[in-house]
């Protein structure tokens, strides 16, 4: 794609304007990452880009930006611009096209206001940005107050810069970005909602959460984290401390590289306890109902969010089923081979793994069912079955409940090793229902 955004500039060039590569391409370079994408900024207005570029599409002209299509690349070209006054929060009232260093100016953080010519092989830096980069810094370009004032998003992106480039963020911005916190709640939730995966997708996630926590942006994203605050717990299983702290534990110990329902579910598996806190007559503490509460919990919190359903479902099916890996040892083979056949079931050994960790530390019923996985794995978790409903119903059963439970029961036989052909799974049903499959002709298979 670099060659794509090199051929762009020399266009541009040739037809007397000047061009530039700009923005996060030119950062991730200097830091000798390779960038995801590149965006050039020029002198030339949109119309003269569209000219230039024929299929070029206009995608915010008002801004000053046309996507560039050359063979499979997209390339984002923007105009040189000042912004003018921001009224939502989001996007400027009106912009001017201008000159590189007034473009540099209006961007957020510095290292994010470098240009490069890479014709020429020259950096361009009007903001002191390369300083920044070389000191690990992260500071607002000018004015912080009036950068967060601008785009709001700006404060979760600052969250987001320090935790994947593990940069400190300067003090005034810093103290911009605590200040204006509670700005945070004018940003579109699918905005947030980003910038939330980026960030705990991140292999420096447990930077991102505290960074979240310090700046008070959490209150306001997820203030449900908060109020794990101070929830004491059993020390007996949780010698570590409050839920909170548990919580992060747990965020710490996960693996660099994790699914997006993996480290959701970490967030929110324990989110009903304080709802659920009771102490009984013994004094022990407890939190009965807390993984069912909690994924009728983790729903609604992620649906706030706008995080899709195929995000959803496994989030709350992991956070539903988190408590029951205490009784693993006690399941019928059937029972376990269900549990082993739900989708979510690698993240759901996962979270049980750190979940021990970040607790007690025992981790013998994990070890039990990697034990069991690789056992079972020399077979299908879940085989053909030996009969169907349509046997059932030929038995006799009608459709419904009644036949539901039955069929499962036959199942669960088979899964346990009791009957291991269809035959024997035939007699089975006959001794434990009474009903003789064929003795009925009242349906065929189901």
């Amino acid at each position: 794609m670099l060659d794509t955004a090199v051929q762009i500039i020399q266009t541009l060039r040739a037809a007397g304007h000047e061009a530039l590569l700009a923005g996060g391409c030119v950062r991730d370079f200097l830091l000798g990452k390779d960038p995801k994408d590149y965006d050039v900024a020029t002198s030339a207005t949109p119309e003269q880009v569209a000219a230039l570029f024929p299929g070029a599409r206009t995608v915010g002209a008002h801004f000053g930006v046309v996507i560039v299509r050359l063979g499979e690349d997209h390339v984002e070209v923007a105009t040189f611009r000042t912004d003018g006054s921001y009224k939502d929060g989001r996007r400027p009232q009106t912009v001017t096209f201008s000159t590189p260093e007034e473009d540099a100016k209006r961007r957020d953080f510095t290292i994010n206001g470098i240009f490069r010519d890479p014709v020429n092989e020259r950096v361009i830096d009007f903001v002191g940005g390369l300083e920044d980069l070389r000191a690990g810094v992260l500071r607002a370009i000018g004015d912080p107050h009036l950068r967060f004032e601008e785009d709001r998003l700006r404060l979760l992106r600052a969250v987001r810069f320090a935790t994947v480039l593990d940069f400190q963020i300067e003090p005034e911005t810093w103290k911009a970005v605590r200040s204006h916190a509670a700005g945070i709640g004018d940003v579109s939730a699918e905005r947030i909602r980003d910038e939330l995966v980026k960030i705990f997708l991140h292999p420096h996630r447990l930077r991102g959460f505290d960074l979240l926590v310090g700046s008070g942006l959490m209150a306001h994203v997820l203030p449900e984290i908060l109020t794990l605050q101070g929830v004491e717990q059993p020390p007996q299983w949780h010698p570590e401390g409050d839920v909170f702290v548990h919580t992060r534990l747990m965020l710490s110990l996960l693996p660099e590289q994790v699914s997006l329902p993996l480290v959701l579910s970490v967030l929110l598996h324990d989110i009903a306890k304080p709802a659920t806190f009771t102490v009984d007559e013994t004094g022990r503490i407890r939190f009965n109902g807390h993984d069912k509460l909690g994924a009728e919990m983790s729903a609604e919190i992620l649906r706030r969010l706008k995080f899709p359903n195929d995000v959803i479902e496994p989030v709350t099916t992991i956070v539903e089923h988190h408590m029951g890996f205490k009784d693993v040892k006690k399941m019928r083979k059937s029972t376990l081979r269900r549990m082993m056949a739900r989708p979510t079931w690698e993240d759901e050994l996962a979270l049980h793994r750190v979940d021990c960790l970040g607790s007690n530390g025992l981790l013998d019923n994990y070890e039990f069912m990697v034990e069991r996985r690789e056992e079972f794995t020399r077979q299908p978790v879940l085989p053909l079955w030996l009969v169907n409903g349509g046997d059932l119903i030929k038995a006799g059963f009608e459709p419904g409940p009644e036949l539901g439970k039955a069929l499962t029961a036959v199942q669960n036989a088979q899964l346990d090793g009791v009957v291991t052909t269809r035959e024997e799974a035939l007699a089975w049903v006959a001794e434990n229902t009474g009903r003789m499959p064929g003795s009925h002709d009242s349906g065929g298979d189901a």
